[in-house]
């Protein structure tokens, strides 16, 4: 019976096989497992090099190329730098953000983005919307924004103060500002603004007010003790504090209709 020695026919355990193999049966993995380790490292050194071409390929992309104006999906309506646009919101049921565009870009792709500063409303701001803010009031906001151009719905007209106190019609695209407003603060500029009437509330507006023909200063009805229908009546108006003066001296004054509106317009808006 023939011996072998044993150390001349060694054995391996294959992981992938899991059984023993012979030497020469070894040898050839052996052999096939090198090329194939020699295959993986060049494999490697390809991916290396592709991985750390990665920035300069980024590089040689086109880049983001400044408009002069967008044209609002399915209008003609042109949206410029300094214009202000209405924009969706994800909730349908919520009226739609005011913002101002500063910036319109388009990528390699001709996707447009436009950078824009939010308007807030009252209500949207930390103390909430207070009795004299104007139901077509906003707040110019220091929250700045990227968003794509397909968001906005149609444009709209941001007035000062001043201007919108004098339109003859409101109408439903008119809205007015008078503060700047810091959304991480809550702060306004200006931070002190002129106050009417006996309550001492700035000027709202919506709301009708008279003015008295003595002080000229303004007052709301209801701080009178009249109603709405009864101001809009009135030929001549005194405060209480002035009619309560020299009655003799208010029965004399006269006054032409026309010097009474063009008093009333600038006086409404003269800051105390």
């Amino acid at each position: 019976m023939q011996t072998q020695n044993p150390s001349s026919l060694s054995r391996h355990s294959s992981p992938s096989l899991g059984f023993p193999i012979t030497s020469t049966i070894t040898s050839s993995i052996k052999r096939k497992f090198c090329l194939f380790s020699h295959q993986i490292k060049r494999t490697f050194e390809y991916l290396t090099i592709c991985v750390e071409s990665l920035p300069s390929m980024a590089k040689t992309k086109p880049g983001k190329k400044d408009l002069d104006s967008y044209t609002i999906k399915g209008t003609n309506k042109i949206v410029k730098v300094g214009d202000c646009v209405l924009m969706r919101p994800s909730d349908s049921e919520k009226l739609p953000y005011v913002a101002r565009v500063e910036k319109i870009e388009a990528d390699h792709r001709n996707n447009v983005k436009v950078r824009v500063r939010w308007y807030y409303r009252p209500e949207e701001s930390i103390g909430g919307r207070r009795q004299f803010h104007g139901a077509k009031e906003l707040f110019l906001s220091d929250h700045y924004d990227v968003q794509s151009a397909h968001t906005i719905e149609g444009k709209c007209v941001v007035h000062s103060f001043k201007s919108y106190t004098k339109l003859a019609n409101v109408g439903a695209e008119d809205y007015f500002c008078r503060f700047e407003y810091k959304a991480a603060t809550g702060g306004f500029t200006p931070d002190r603004v002129a106050v009417y009437c006996k309550c001492e509330m700035p000027y709202n507006p919506d709301d009708l007010m008279v003015q008295c023909e003595r002080c000229k200063d303004w007052f709301h009805p209801i701080c009178m003790g009249m109603t709405i229908e009864q101001a809009k009546k009135l030929e001549h108006f005194l405060c209480s504090d002035c009619s309560s003066e020299d009655d003799a001296k208010r029965s004399v004054n006269a006054y032409t209709v026309s010097p009474i509106a063009e008093t009333k317009v600038e006086s409404k808006r003269r800051k105390r």
